[in-house]
């Protein structure tokens, strides 16, 4: 990013209009728009910076610009506002000068973003430190709060100030903040009761019942709906970019910031709330027999709300929106209000009930960032106040407003001249009055004491009788008629008689930035400003705090007889207060402008900026500041610019920084009349000499730019040629280490291949030899071994035929046998004692050995499969090994339930606490618990019951509520008969004359028979105390049900209900049990 080192460098259009040329109103707003065009928001006139608002982000204010601008010359970088808060705060800290910032414009200029800009980058640029950083902060979290209350959308700017605020910031000796001080002017009370179309109220109000939490709201007695409330307009309720209830938590935040305890602010939206309950008040005619009419409260539901919010007896507030007291001297006379009455006086108690709450707030935050130490420090004061304001309906507010901007008007012409006047004598030129225009005739016009427009209205005000706004109109006509900046239609000036555009209740001010129209209506009240006593008296009975603080004329112990100040009279006071502060410090200013009213960015409206220009008073500023010297500059930086345009300078200049200037303005022969020399600075007099510098540094740049680019282009292409020669250098070198690489290996390949046809044929040569050698030996080893065999069976014949055959044989059937046992090691079959392989037998001979070795490895391996059991394993295998042993090719149900483990518990009965009683009835251990059906003798249907078999004990429980149904020891239990179908049926068989066979035998059918049988028996092999259970297998068997014995019978049938086992009662000495065939 391209940083300028000059404000005339790479400008687009003029930077400082007091180099505008030729000066025209038309050059001034052309040179406006082609800045804004290209946003340059800012533009300066001498040290006043103008202020066009873009309405969006640019990124001009980010933490690199700060870093920037800090500590640079006011002209050294293009404009901006940081430039003035720069030099503001620079003039303050090293030069022990108290300064004030003053921000002018109208309404959605941008004046209050300015003022955070401002305090943004000083907060930026002092010091840091934990106390530092604290007051820093509260002094920046001090706007949202004032915005919050003070702060509307308007037709003309979302975020619209309605109240005059002047802070004054304190530094110590260091330039490190150490508090503040707020003052708030004039706000606009009159927008809690009623605002314009297409405005809105103060936005607490909407950011409160937007944000708020429902318990909060519902501690208010709020609702979220706008509509529920009168003084809340619904046509703009919302506004595009603004989100109330975001804001509402960064006011709170900033609340918390700033100092405000939990309680305060609790107590702040408590009144905020009571004013919106307060226009919900409304009231009816009522005739009294007297024949007068009085007011009533139409529906006191809201005024009770209101009254529990503020601690008010409810009567007590209803009479004082019904009756007024009088009091004069000795006596007291109460008069009824009627219904206009009635609304007037509520909407003046929701005025002032706001309005007093906003100034406790500034009180408030004063106390919380106010400076601790006593010592003097510096003050920077920044004051963000309402612009010019014409509107078509111009009332009491924008009157005052204007003598506002009227008064300031006539302190920054009275500064910038003084200013002028003090450089001019500090720098030793001569200084020539200048004529401008005085403003000081509409200030008195306005101010005066005896015939001053105020005065008049405070004296109206205070005369008894009938008092209106006709007559104080008709007091204007006469007193004023003859000024030369008033006019109206009844005055004595007849040349107003037929100005139509003049109606009979209005009359018109000529300021200094044009003619504004006044309507009378309203003037009267709004500057009377009453209050009943009997509101404030009722007020003051509350028994909330803040209220009494608020209210404290309403103390019946201080009853104050005299007439309250006027609002004119106060708001005189506070701007006579704010010029005399504003006189004692060092003033920079902020103008800024509004380009369009459509609030949208890229449009730049020339009538409206035109009107602007005109009533902020910027022509005149730019004539003021020209009117001397248009442009000065310190000679070193002067120097240091301009001396390549002379050869005696350039490029170094050995002596002091006024000689080097001197002799450059005369090499250059500029007429001595155009410039002056201060003594620290050159003043040039016109514009035309200062561009005339700047064309010549121009073309003396492109001249030494020619000159750097040839010698930089003759620099490069020596380089770019050294380095092609020392690359054509390396690229030769390479290449030809590259061919005589390659040569090399062309001749080594080629002698390699000679060599390797060499060393074959000597190879081929010496394998021939070494063959025919060794057929050679061959042939005599076979001869010689013949030989000698005919030999040895010659001398041996008569041995060999006597013993040979015998010693064959044992040797072959040696060499057999361990040929065998050679095989059988590398083929054994795996560990697994189910696996059946096993090798081949290979002579007849040995087929007994071989089948006794299989059944020695079989042995062998299950004897090592079973030391890897684990007790809980062996008993499990051992259970198994029973139920092969009972069942086994005697019930066709015993082959499915192989593969199923013996889980014993299924309904793990002492973990489950559904059991958790039938668990605690059963002392010994369990072995098995599982859900059984008991079969029923009459219909052949089953009851689920719990089966639970200990060491010494069958229980049967009910499965809903495990209770115990019966329990027989083992010892009873004589036998147990099952089928050999694939059923789950049998009947435990109990010893006659035992006690618990007085019921009889069970029948019962389980999923789980061969577990439940094999526990049975093994239970009954393992005890010593009973005999051995039996157990018959049987297609048909008796059981005994009480007296009578009944015939259980099994058959084969066709499926039925999903092929399950069904049983049916034939008679009564026969069930049949019918076990579909697929089940087999």
């Amino acid at each position: 990013m391209e940083v300028k080192t000059s404000l005339l460098d790479n400008m687009i259009g003029v930077g400082d209009m007091v180099l505008l040329e030729p000066l025209s109103e038309d050059s001034f707003l052309d040179n406006l728009r082609k800045r804004f065009d290209h946003n340059e928001i800012y533009t300066y006139i001498g040290s006043v910076v103008i202020s066009i608002n873009p309405y969006r982000s640019l990124p001009i204010f980010t933490p690199d610009k700060v870093e920037e601008y800090r500590n640079r010359n006011f002209y050294e970088l293009s404009p901006h506002i940081y430039a003035l808060a720069d030099e503001a705060y620079r003039s303050l800290r090293d030069q022990d000068k108290d300064q004030c910032i003053l921000i002018t414009g109208e309404s959605g200029a941008g004046k209050t973003e300015a003022s955070k800009l401002v305090m943004s980058y000083v907060a930026a640029v002092c010091g840091k430190g934990q106390e530092v950083n604290k007051v820093k902060e509260q002094l920046l979290q001090s706007n949202p709060v004032l915005e919050a209350f003070g702060n509307a959308k308007t037709v003309r700017n979302d975020n619209s100030s309605r109240f005059g605020k002047y802070m004054d910031i304190e530094f110590d000796f260091k330039g490190d903040p150490l508090g503040g001080v707020i003052s708030n002017y004039l706000l606009e009370k009159s927008r809690v009761v009623k605002q314009p179309r297409g405005e809105r109220n103060f936005h607490i109000f909407y950011q409160l019942l937007s944000g708020a939490s429902d318990d909060t709201l519902k501690k208010l007695k709020l609702e979220r709906d706008f509509s529920k409330y009168n003084y809340l307009s619904l046509d703009s309720a919302a506004v595009n970019g603004l989100d109330d209830a975001a804001n509402f938590r960064t006011v709170r935040n900033a609340m918390q910031i700033v100092g405000f305890m939990e309680d305060e602010m609790q107590s702040v939206l408590e009144l905020v709330a009571a004013v919106l309950k307060l226009g919900n008040i409304e009231f009816k005619p009522e005739s009294r027999c007297n024949g007068t009419d009085e007011s009533r409260i139409k529906d006191k539901n809201d005024l009770k709300e209101m009254c529990e919010l503020l601690g008010i007896e409810q009567s007590v507030l209803e009479r004082a929106f019904s009756y007024r007291t009088v009091e004069a001297k000795m006596e007291k006379v109460s008069t009824t209000l009627n219904v206009a009455q009635a609304y007037y006086a509520r909407d003046a108690l929701a005025k002032n009930l706001y309005s007093r709450l906003f100034s406790w707030l500034v009180t408030r935050i004063n106390e919380s960032i106010k400076a601790q130490a006593k010592t003097r420090h510096k003050v920077m004061g920044v004051l963000d106040i309402y612009g010019f304001e014409i509107f078509e309906d111009n009332s009491f507010e924008q009157f005052i407003i204007n003598y506002c901007n009227e008064k300031l008007q006539q302190i920054f012409i009275e500064l910038t001249l003084r200013e002028e006047q003090e450089e001019y004598v500090r720098e030793g030129i001569e200084w020539t009055n200048i004529e401008y225009f005085n403003n000081a005739i509409i200030c008195d016009l306005i101010e005066n004491n005896q015939n001053g427009i105020l005065a008049m209205l405070d004296e109206e005000c205070l005369r008894p009788g009938t008092v209106t706004d006709e007559t104080f109109l008709d007091k204007l006509n006469t007193v004023c008629a003859e000024h030369q900046h008033f006019e109206s239609r009844l005055s004595k000036n007849s040349k107003f008689l037929t100005d139509h555009s003049l109606p009979h209740n209005c009359f018109r001010i000529q300021h200094y930035a044009g003619k504004v129209l006044y309507r009378v209506e309203g003037f009267v009240d709004k500057n009377n400003d009453l209050l009943y006593r009997d509101l404030s008296q009722a007020m003051y009975k509350a028994n909330h705090s803040l209220i009494k603080q608020l209210f404290p004329e309403g103390n019946p112990a201080k009853v104050n007889l005299k007439r309250p100040p006027t609002a004119g009279f106060q708001f005189r006071h506070s701007v006579g207060t704010l010029m005399k502060n504003l006189l004692t410090k060092n003033p920079n200013y902020i103008r800024c402008i509004k380009p369009n009213d459509k609030k949208a960015s890229h449009i730049f409206t020339d009538s409206l900026v035109r009107h602007q220009v005109r009533y902020l008073g910027l022509m005149e500023n730019v004539r003021v500041r020209r009117a001397g010297y248009a442009f000065r500059q310190p000679y070193e930086p002067c120097l240091e610019r301009y001396k390549m345009l002379c050869k005696r300078t350039w490029p170094h200049w050995r002596g002091p920084a006024r000689e080097g200037v001197e002799v450059l303005m005369t090499d250059l022969q500029v007429n001595p009349e155009e410039f002056s020399y201060g003594r620290s600075k050159i003043f040039i007099r016109n514009p035309r000499t200062l561009f005339f510098l700047e064309e010549r540094r121009k073309q003396c740049l492109e001249d030494l730019a020619t000159l750097i680019q040839k010698i930089y282009r003759g620099w490069k292409c020596r380089t770019h040629f050294l380095l092609l020669k020392q690359s054509q250098i390396t690229v030769a070198a390479w290449y030809r280490r590259y061919a005589q690489q390659k040569k090399y290996k062309r001749i080594k390949s080629a002698t390699t291949v000679v060599q390797s046809y060499t060393r074959g044929w000597q190879a081929r040569k010496l394998l021939r030899e070494l063959k025919y050698q060794k057929r050679c030996e061959e042939a005599v080893t076979t001869i010689a071994a013949y030989w000698h065999g005919t030999q040895v069976r010659r001398e041996y014949r008569k041995f060999f035929r006597a013993n040979a055959g015998k010693k064959i044989y044992d040797f072959v059937i040696q060499r057999i046998i361990q040929k065998y046992f050679l095989g059988l090691r590398s083929s054994m079959p795996s560990m697994s004692p189910i696996d059946s392989s096993w090798p081949s037998r290979p002579y007849l001979f040995l087929d007994q050995t071989h089948t006794e070795l299989r059944r020695i490895f079989h042995l062998w391996r299950c004897k090592k499969y079973r030391s890897q059991f684990t007790e809980e394993k062996r008993a499990v295998y051992e259970e198994k090994l029973e139920a092969s042993e009972i069942f086994k090719d005697k019930k066709a149900l015993y082959p499915s339930s192989v593969s199923q483990p013996f889980k014993g518990d299924y309904l793990e009965i002492t973990k489950n606490p559904k059991y958790q009683k039938l668990s605690n009835a059963v002392e010994e251990k369990v072995l098995l618990a599982d859900v059984v059906n008991k079969i029923n003798r009459a219909n052949g249907k089953g009851t689920a019951r719990i089966f639970l078999l200990t060491k010494k004990n069958v229980v049967l429980a009910d499965q809903k509520t495990g209770q115990v149904k019966a329990s027989v020891p083992l010892p009873d239990v004589s036998s147990v008969s099952v089928s050999t179908q694939s059923d789950g049926f049998f009947a435990l068989k109990l010893k006659e004359g035992a006690a618990s066979a007085v019921k009889g035998d069970f029948l019962l059918s389980s999923e789980h028979l061969i577990e439940i049988i094999t526990k049975l028996h093994r239970v009954g092999t393992t005890a010593a105390d009973m005999e051995q259970l039996n157990i018959d297998i049987s297609d048909e068997f008796l059981v005994q049900f009480k007296q009578d014995k009944v015939c259980v019978k099994f058959i084969q049938g066709a499926p039925k209900n999903g092929n399950s086992v069904s049983c049916k009662r034939k008679n009564n000495r026969l069930l049949e049990v019918s076990v579909p065939t697929t089940a087999a």
